[in-house]
């Protein structure tokens, strides 16, 4: 923050672990689409990657990542989105989003699918 003529205050927040969120999938075209939303978290190099059932990789995954977007309390906010095929989705138990930053412990963020609706 700058004020005045020009004196700036800059508050070091350490390492702030973001607030996760999984959105229950949206169903289009035979692909079920999640959505993980990441808030709140300080810096702004905190990673979101998926995990489905006991695999963090997939070559019928598709994965898109936001870049941080700083909000006006200096925190950023981050999105991932992975689709996979319905098919697949069904035969799943959960999927979970992670963020991770350096050294820092990882956050997850589970969704049950006998969660959704």
């Amino acid at each position: 923050y700058t004020f005045g003529g020009g004196t700036r205050l800059e508050v070091d927040l350490g390492h702030v672990p973001p607030k996760l969120t999984v959105l229950s999938p949206s169903m289009h075209e035979g692909k079920a689409t999640l959505l993980c939303l990441a808030n709140n978290g300080f810096p702004s190099g905190w990673t979101l990657s998926w995990k489905v059932g006991c695999s963090s990789s997939s070559s019928s995954w598709e994965e898109s990542r936001s870049p941080g977007v700083l909000q006006k309390d200096g925190l950023y906010s981050w999105s991932s989105t992975l689709r996979l095929p319905a098919d697949q989705w069904e035969k799943l138990d959960s999927v979970t989003c992670e963020a991770t930053q350096d050294s820092q412990t990882p956050v997850p963020e589970t969704l049950w699918r006998n969660q959704c609706s």
